[in-house]
């Protein structure tokens, strides 16, 4: 009788990692941009980035 084998990759920590450092950078150009319009589009940029790496996370 043939086995059912799980093949894992490392794809999900790759992505996480990916988009976590553009949440990164977002999170920077808000703390940069403190007063100005930029730190609004910072902090659009690190929510939307985490909330991709979160699913990414699941999804792979």
């Amino acid at each position: 009788m043939a086995t059912e084998t799980e093949s894992t990759t490392d794809m999900n920590i790759g992505l996480a990692l990916a988009l976590g450092a553009a949440a990164t950078i977002g999170a920077l150009l808000m703390f940069i941009g403190a007063p100005d319009m930029t730190a609004a589009w910072g902090f659009a940029a690190a929510m939307i980035f985490s909330c991709l790496a979160v699913i990414g996370i699941h999804l792979y």
